[in-house]
């Protein structure tokens, strides 16, 4: 696959909160590493290897889905960023959540943006560097 397959089915994977599918896109020793997390915080800040990477997006996605809000695709956005490494690419991204009603600032959305770094072996990711802050 190439980066903007293996991306495009990351981003699917992810919005449709599969876990296994998420970490079925990695090596079977990949890494997922969230360098701004905190130490000791609710989420991990570096998974290994498939069960743990399934494990970590389903905690993940527990502790991010006790509201209502989901991800808009409609009104996210992404930038991909090849790089002279075939197997290096960066992504920009600017993710809206929404559940249509009205926030208490007087929106019906919350923005999350982040950037992440994919490096790939045989198609797949070795290693992600995910640029977050909760």
């Amino acid at each position: 696959m190439n980066p903007k397959e293996i991306l495009e089915r990351y981003l699917l994977a992810g919005l449709t909160r599969n876990p296994a599918a998420q970490a079925a896109l990695f090596t079977d020793d990949g890494v997922y590493e969230a360098p701004l997390l905190p130490p000791g915080g609710p989420l991990p800040a570096r998974l290994e290897g498939h069960e743990q990477l399934r494990e970590g997006f389903a905690a993940y996605q527990r502790a991010t889905g006790s509201g209502t809000m989901r991800p808009d695709p409609h009104r996210s956005g992404y930038v991909l960023h090849t790089t002279a490494d075939p197997d290096v690419f960066i992504l920009e991204l600017d993710t809206v959540l929404t559940d249509g009603t009205v926030l208490t600032d007087g929106t019906d959305t919350r923005s999350v943006s982040l950037v992440q770094i994919f490096r790939l072996r045989d198609g797949k990711i070795a290693r992600l560097r995910d640029y977050f802050a909760l």
